[in-house]
């Protein structure tokens, strides 16, 4: 079975491919070139589709009148005066839309524009030229896979030969290679892998193709031309007629250069020119250019500089005046100022200014003379008319001279009114009413400060006075002419020439938790600072977004209100105008952790009650130590203690019940505490007698062995501690009673120092007396007390 197929395959192969032959479809020829404005035709093969077929160019459907069929399987396209640089063709069929075949054409140009000039090496010595230079165009972007011949050729031998190769279009070569004695004929040959092009050729004569070397300038000025010599330096130029430019332009450091060209005729290679139209006293640049009539320029000469002279004929003083307000005396000052002479200008110039008493039918014969600088100088007059008078001497002689008329104080002249100033794109446009008198001319001058003063004349009731610094302020005085006079001034008011931005803005924030003031002002603010519109304050927090409040131009502070607490800020603000805005600096600041008005009342407050606590809690101190240095006594530690007879007891308080013992001074308990160092009061009196006192003196505890000795002296008894304190007390003829101690008395003896209180006199009975105070044991919260009285 496979034998078979396979048998079967051999043998069909050749019947298949022939079929396929005759039914291919195809586009010849493939990828041409073709020279660019030439015709061309492209055939498409349709052996493969029946119907008819359309051709597109770069996928556009052509015109199916350039298309024509020769027979049912080809199909021809006509190309003619084809220009495309590079185009795609493509045959398809009608039925199916199917592409059957395309091809691409490109187009070439051959060179063009072909040319030539013989020229020198070395531009400062004729010789024979030494150099031959060709240029041409061609359309085709220069690439290093197309090479350029050029090739050469003359009337009497119809041969070329080639002289030089290049892959740009130009070359260059050697004047050895060509004949300058015929005419020449130059072809340019480009070749490429795909095509070759060759130009038209191109004749040349030697002395149309000649470029000159540079000439030779030279330069020679006085007060009214500047003279210019030309010299070709060249053998042709003697021979033949060659035609030359001069060149010059003014040096100006700033703004647009003007230059002029004069052309001139040279016979014999050298020639003249003059040059009148020039600024005086000013640095000109002069160069020069050569070549024989029909030949290419030489190349320019090296330039020139020349400082021209002063011209006296074209050059105006311009006089003019400022006249002051009159003085007490009528004397008035005149400051007259010029137009000044350039400052480049060489020799020595010397300005005098004389003052005449004008009259009105000649110059007065009286005059004062004044020497003064370049451009200004100041003198006086009196109330009367004067004319000023400026003369200028160049080296010792006269070289120009003019006059100005200044009015007397109330003469009747006329005057412009209505005068108006504005300001566009920093010119001031002024703009006045004729005066009602016939005028010749109008002078308006300004100034910005009073020290200098520009001044212009105008025929019209308008001007515009322009070239003025930025932001400064100017006065404007327009004064009419008529007859050699002038009359009087009338000043604007005082304008800006621009309004500018505002001021510098310095900003000042007070920080709080939640809030921040923020507080501006405008420095450096000029005459011609914008006015303030609005200020907006912007703040935002680090990456964070801005915010902005925006207040008008009177405002100097804003509050910021719901800001974080303990967060650091940044602050600027922006003063707006209507000529421009201005921006602070920006400011950081960072908002406290606590409102500071909250800390301060806190403050305040504390330090109040620490006042109102202090003292009284320093008086309960003292009132508490009071009530702890005097306890009621312990009935317990009560000793014994010497009565006196009731005849030393006269005038001394009665002895009174312990029923209000408060009410009496006599009355009181002592403790040992109180009465140490001390005398008893008890021993004083109660009126205070100190009679009634003795010298006390120290007894040995040991003479007191026991109650029942006899005692003559009082005794009064002290106690190391107040726990073991007693008061010896009088009590008339009572008895003693024996007491039980808390302590024994070999503990408090030895505790104790007991000092006895001598008195000399008569000695009395002792007499004992106890009594109790059971408030705090048996009574406690009551007001009765249990006093207890035992005679022994």
């Amino acid at each position: 079975m496979s034998l078979f197929l396979t048998l079967f395959i051999l043998a069909a192969t050749p019947s298949i491919c022939k079929g396929q032959h005759e039914n291919t479809c195809k586009v010849v020829p493939r990828n041409e070139y073709i020279e660019v404005g030439s015709d061309t035709e492209v055939v498409c093969q349709t052996s493969c589709i029946p119907g008819k077929i359309y051709w597109t160019l770069n996928k556009r459907r052509m015109d199916e009148s350039q298309s024509s069929t020769v027979n049912s399987s080809h199909a021809v396209l006509s190309l003619r005066n084809f220009t495309l640089q590079n185009a795609t063709l493509q045959c398809l069929s009608a039925d199916t839309l199917q592409a059957l075949g395309g091809t691409i054409i490109r187009t070439y140009s051959k060179p063009n524009n072909i040319s030539c000039i013989l020229h020198h090496e070395n531009q400062f010595e004729d010789y024979s030229p030494d150099l031959f230079t060709c240029n041409w165009e061609h359309q085709i972007k220069p690439s290093p896979y197309i090479n350029y011949t050029v090739l050469i050729g003359s009337l009497s031998h119809e041969s070329q030969h080639e002289i030089c190769k290049s892959r740009i279009t130009n070359c260059r070569t050697t004047s050895e290679r060509i004949s300058l004695i015929d005419n020449m004929t130059i072809t340019v040959r480009a070749e490429a892998a795909a095509w070759e092009a060759v130009s038209d050729p191109r004749e040349f004569c030697p002395d149309h193709i000649l470029k000159m070397i540079r000439p030779k300038l030279t330069l020679k000025t006085s007060s009214d031309h500047v003279l210019v010599s030309v010299s070709a330096r060249s053998r042709a130029a003697f021979l033949k007629q060659c035609r030359c430019e001069v060149k010059y332009r003014k040096v100006v450091d700033e703004g647009p250069v003007s230059e002029w060209v004069r052309n001139n005729t040279l016979k014999g290679g050298h020639g003249n020119e003059t040059i009148e139209e020039f600024d005086s006293c000013s640095n000109y640049t002069f160069s020069v250019r050569c070549a024989l009539v029909e030949a290419p320029w030489s190349d320019w000469s090296e330039n020139k500089t020349v400082l021209t002279k002063l011209n006296k004929r074209d050059f105006k003083l311009r006089l003019w005046r400022k006249v002051a307000e009159p003085e007490e005396n009528g004397v008035r000052k005149v400051h007259a100022m010029w137009t000044e002479i350039p400052s480049t200008c060489r020799g020595t110039f010397t300005y005098t200014v004389k003052q005449t008493p004008y009259q009105e039918h000649g110059m007065g014969v009286n005059y004062t003379e004044t020497l003064c600088g370049s451009s200004t100088c100041g003198v006086y007059v009196n109330q009367d008319a004067h004319r000023i008078k400026l003369t200028v001497l160049h080296s010792g002689a006269l070289l120009l001279e003019d006059s100005v008329y200044v009015p007397a104080i109330g003469e009747s002249l006329p005057q412009v009114t209505d005068i108006q100033t504005s300001t566009l794109e920093g010119n001031i446009l002024v703009s006045w009413k004729a005066s009602i008198e016939p005028v010749t001319g109008y002078m308006i001058d300004w100034t910005h400060g009073g020290n200098q003063y520009f001044w212009k004349e105008s025929n019209g009731t308008d001007t515009t006075l322009s070239g003025l610094p930025d932001e400064q302020p100017y006065n404007v005085t327009v004064t009419p002419l008529f007859d050699g006079k002038t009359g009087h001034g009338t000043q604007a008011l005082q304008i800006c020439s621009r309004v500018g931005e505002p001021g510098n803005v310095m900003i000042q924030v007070q920080a709080k938790d939640r809030s921040a003031l923020v507080s501006w002002n405008v420095t450096d603010q000029g005459p011609c600072s914008g006015v303030v519109v609005t200020y907006t304050v912007f703040y935002s927090v680090q990456k964070g977004p801005q915010l902005n409040v925006t207040v008008n131009g009177t405002e100097r502070f804003i509050s910021l209100k719901d800001l974080v607490p303990d967060t650091q800020y940044s602050v600027h603000v922006n003063a707006t105008a209507l000529t421009g805005t201005t921006r602070s600096h920006e400011t950081l600041f960072k908002t406290k952790r606590f409102d500071p008005e909250l800390i301060t009342v806190v403050s305040v407050c504390g330090s109040i009650v620490i006042l109102l606590v202090l003292p009284l809690g320093l008086c309960c101190a003292i009132r508490w130590k009071k009530f702890k240095e005097k306890p009621v006594p312990n009935p317990g530690l009560s000793s014994l203690a010497l009565w006196p007879a009731p005849s030393h007891q006269e005038g001394m308080c009665p002895f009174q019940p312990f029923s209000n013992p408060s009410e009496s001074l006599c009355d009181r308990v002592y403790t040992g505490e109180t009465q140490q160092g001390t005398t008893s009061p008890l021993a004083a009196g109660c009126d205070g007698n100190p009679d009634s006192f003795q010298t006390e003196e120290y007894i040995d505890p040991a003479t007191f062995s026991s109650p029942e000795d006899p005692v003559e002296p009082l005794e009064t008894q002290h106690l190391s501690s107040p726990d073991d304190s007693t008061a010896l007390l009088p009590s008339g003829n009572s008895p003693y009673r024996s007491q039980t101690f808390a302590e024994s008395s070999a503990s408090r003896s030895s505790k104790q120092s007991k000092r006895v209180a001598v008195k000399q006199t008569e000695k009395i009975t002792p007499v004992m007396v106890y009594f109790t105070l059971d408030m705090l044991e048996q009574h406690q919260g009551s007001d009765n007390k249990t006093i207890s009285t035992f005679q022994k």
